[in-house]
């Protein structure tokens, strides 16, 4: 029985840069609601990028179009057994799995090289916006076995 697709809510931009990714971003870095704590751990992060001599925004946009993955495997049952089948990612999945990566990224990045969150968020956008770094490796990770798998891209639904 079909029933009826949720529907999308719209978040407005954050208010500093007007910007709904960066108010995406300020929603995954919040912890038990501290939305206060979240966006003083972003928006340093971003200073911390401007010290360096980089557009925040610019760097930001930047480091999502690098870590959006393109395709993903997704499990599909087909008699006994499971097939890793890959399929296209589509618009704001493919942003929220950017975003999704980069905090974990940085949220493995070591204590010892850097003391606050923001310092590590804001080196990981930055790697990320140069095409390297723990997020874009785990994208180039997901593409090689999407591309590993790509035999079994006729179980597609």
């Amino acid at each position: 029985m079909a029933t009826k697709l949720a529907e999308k809510k719209m978040i407005s931009g954050d208010p500093v840069y007007n910007s709904q990714t960066v108010a995406r971003l300020i929603n995954r870095v919040m912890r038990s609601g501290k939305k206060g704590a979240a966006y003083k751990a972003v928006y340093d992060a971003f200073s911390e990028i401007e010290k360096k001599g980089l557009n925040p925004i610019e760097t930001f946009e930047k480091a999502i179009n690098n870590v959006s993955p393109k395709v993903e495997v997704r499990s599909k049952r087909v008699g006994g057994a499971a097939y890793q089948v890959p399929s296209e990612v589509r618009g704001d999945r493919r942003t929220s799995l950017a975003i999704r990566w980069i905090i974990a990224a940085t949220a493995k990045k070591s204590n010892k090289e850097y003391r606050h969150f923001s310092q590590k968020l804001a080196a990981e956008l930055i790697d990320a916006s140069n095409g390297s770094g723990e997020a874009v490796k785990k994208k180039d990770t997901t593409h090689k076995m999407a591309e590993a798998n790509k035999v079994f891209s006729h179980f597609r639904w």
